[in-house]
């Protein structure tokens, strides 16, 4: 049931996404950005950023997102430059008052923090409360089968994803997904004081994060091969150790690759 009562998600509210050289928030890169400033009764107003990472962008990742190392060359801005104006801009419109709703919070903030660390020396300010509809909807649905990616979710709660994996899209349909949330859940979501919820979905994430942990390491403990049960457990470490760092990984120090 969707609610009509007054909530965060009538705005203001900005929506960020990124496209990446791959999974991986510490040697990865950023190659596309769009940052979407959403307020009551207005259109939406983008910026986006198209950047040449500096190194080559393998070729699954072009499958997915469409920019080769050709074109992000030939068209991108310098990486570092782009930085700085992404975080130009979140820093001037993120604030107590307007959340940053971003899908897959720790990771797209996280390689963002690396890049501005490896191009400018500086650390990321989580300037306000953030809303990240996938730690979301694995809380209020934590028992639903089936993946949660942005497109899968989108399916589930009827929301409109135009095309998926590009920046501006994936933004505007994580925004529409926060809100489809904050109506649909409003005691636990859309009723919810900015600074609560924030501090909420730390809990969740961390609850979530140790759980597959725990997942993990029963799968290593059914699986014959030692070298495969090895990398499970070091994952099943690698996850604990990140329970509760959200929006922000700690401490993602930029690798050179």
């Amino acid at each position: 049931m969707i609610t009509t009562g007054v909530s965060w998600a009538d705005g203001p509210l900005l929506s960020f996404d990124l496209e990446s050289t791959g999974l991986d928030p510490a040697t990865d890169r950023i190659v596309a950005a769009s940052l979407v400033s959403i307020l009551p009764q207005q259109a939406p107003q983008v910026r986006t950023w198209l950047a040449d990472p500096g190194v080559q962008i393998p070729a699954e990742a072009t499958a997915i997102h469409g920019i080769s190392t050709e074109h992000a060359r030939a068209h991108g801005q310098n990486i570092a430059e782009a930085v700085a104006e992404i975080v130009g801009e979140l820093g001037r419109s993120w604030s107590s008052t307007t959340p940053l709703c971003v899908f897959n919070a720790s990771f797209d903030l996280s390689l963002l923090a690396a890049e501005l660390r490896r191009h400018h020396g500086q650390d990321l300010v989580v300037a306000g409360p953030v809303v990240d509809p996938m730690c979301l909807d694995r809380h209020l649905d934590r028992y639903r089968k089936g993946k949660r990616t942005l497109g899968a979710l989108c399916a589930h709660y009827r929301v409109r994803l135009e095309k998926a994996h590009t920046s501006t899209d994936d933004a505007l349909a994580a925004a529409r997904l926060a809100w489809r949330l904050a109506k649909s859940y409003p005691d636990k979501v859309g009723g919810v004081a900015l600074a609560e919820l924030h501090q909420r979905q730390i809990g969740w994430h961390r609850e979530h994060t140790r759980g597959f942990a725990d997942y993990l390491d029963r799968l290593a403990a059914r699986t014959a091969d030692p070298v495969e049960a090895g990398e499970l457990r070091a994952r099943a470490s690698v996850e604990r150790a990140a329970a509760g760092q959200w929006p922000l990984r700690a401490v993602v120090q930029p690798v050179e690759v």
